[in-house]
């Protein structure tokens, strides 16, 4: 097959059933004004957004066995649907989709490893941004956390203690009150007590203003496993399981207290696959294929090469040749101007096209591309992957746990 026979990816869903339409759902479901349900989410007075990072759809499907919990909302259609996530499937891109409501091509986080033309070199957007790179220059549009406290709610992140000032929570999640734990036993168990802490209960009767409480619960233990081990690893499977097992008594505890006034969704930000050794390929061992690329970009499933720009457009025709001539059989190869008039970013603000490279490679078979004279060879020991536009990678779930029902289910 070639690259010309190579079926273009289905088109994102940033206007449907998508990721970014998450936590918006969720503030209006709480009655907040100036959100709209897009969702159609279940109308709550407490609702508690999990984000499993990590978690796709088809992975449920295939470990169902060890999340038993999980997979009874799963298999109903009263209580489940699959969203879309942003491309490229990465947890930056897609946590500041869900954090700002916001396309890629906004928010501007527009991959893991990203181009900066104010900088010219490449920044990564996870978990170790440049100093001189202003997150809330970079991401300038309020966030849905922001926007939900100042219209009236309680909002309440609970995560990692390391991310509560962390670049990405500053660009894409901030708003409300955090708080930190390790582990993921301490995550769940500092969120059920900060619920019963704003909504206490005396004498079989709830006391206390009814203000709606927004609660944003982040679990990544998943995502770690399948880079370290792969989904199909006893690690990812017993993370798995220790998931299953805390939502499942968080839930069951807020139900005694609330009934269906508390609302518990679970949703994830990509899906992943794994990778033999024999497929994760180190381009620098093909000098050719940088010849003419100033910086590469993006992850290994979704590469993104911006250009000498002293690059004639033969040259660039060159360049883009050779690509295809190794890797088309296999990857969705497209220009700035192809990918985004193909909707792979949504809508895209002049400020954040050129962080886009100039050409993506997106894998669409089994393969994974790494540049180690950018990054060294560590990435190339990772087993789980994530990044391109296949269904495994960007089709994620989204669960009611807890409370009443999706509408029009």
């Amino acid at each position: 097959m070639t690259a010309a026979q190579l079926a273009a990816p289905r088109p994102v869903d940033y206007d449907g059933q998508h990721l970014r339409h998450v936590l918006s759902s969720a503030a209006a479901s709480a009655g907040l004004h100036g959100f709209e349900n897009r969702l159609g989410l279940p109308t709550a007075e407490i609702v508690v957004v999990v984000m499993a990072d990590g978690l796709g759809d088809q992975l449920i499907a295939r470990h169902s066995g060890h999340a038993r919990f999980l997979s009874k909302a799963w298999r109903s259609g009263r209580s489940a649907a699959v969203l879309d996530a942003a491309v490229p499937t990465t947890t930056a891109n897609s946590l500041a989709c869900l954090g700002t409501g916001r396309t890629p091509g906004e928010h501007g986080l527009v991959g893991y490893d990203v181009y900066s033309p104010a900088h010219d070199r490449v920044v990564n957007m996870l978990g170790s941004w440049d100093e001189d790179v202003d997150p809330h220059q970079w991401q300038p549009h309020a966030t849905v956390l922001t926007r939900a406290e100042q219209a009236g709610a309680t909002v309440v992140t609970v995560s990692r203690p390391g991310f509560r000032t962390s670049q990405l929570t500053r660009a894409a999640l901030w708003g409300g009150e955090f708080l930190g734990a390790e582990g993921l036993r301490a995550r769940f168990l500092r969120a059920e007590e900060r619920i019963a802490a704003l909504r206490p209960v005396r004498g079989g009767a709830r006391q206390g203003a009814a203000t709606p409480v927004l609660m944003y619960l982040y679990v990544d233990e998943l995502d770690k496993a399948g880079h370290r081990y792969g989904t199909d690893s006893p690690q990812w499977v017993e993370a798995l399981e220790t998931v299953d097992r805390e939502l499942e008594q968080l839930c069951r505890r807020l139900r005694q207290r609330f009934g269906d006034s508390a609302s518990v969704l679970l949703t994830a930000d990509h899906g992943m696959i794994d990778v033999d050794p024999q497929q994760r390929l180190d381009v620098a061992e093909t000098p050719e294929l940088l010849d003419g690329v100033a910086h590469t970009a993006g992850e290994p499933r979704l590469m993104q090469l911006t250009l000498d720009h002293t690059l004639t457009e033969s040259g660039v025709s060159a360049l883009r040749r050779r690509w295809e001539e190794r890797f088309g059989d296999q990857a969705w190869i497209r220009s700035r101007d192809e990918a985004v008039e193909e909707g792979w970013f949504g809508a895209v603000e002049p400020r954040v096209s050129g962080r886009i490279g100039d050409l993506l490679i997106a894998q669409h078979g089994g393969r994974a591309l790494f540049d180690t004279s950018r990054t060294g060879a560590g990435p190339l020991g990772m087993v789980g992957h994530h990044g391109s536009l296949t269904d495994a990678e960007r089709e994620v779930p989204l669960l009611v746990l807890s409370g009443q029902e999706l509408s029009g289910s």
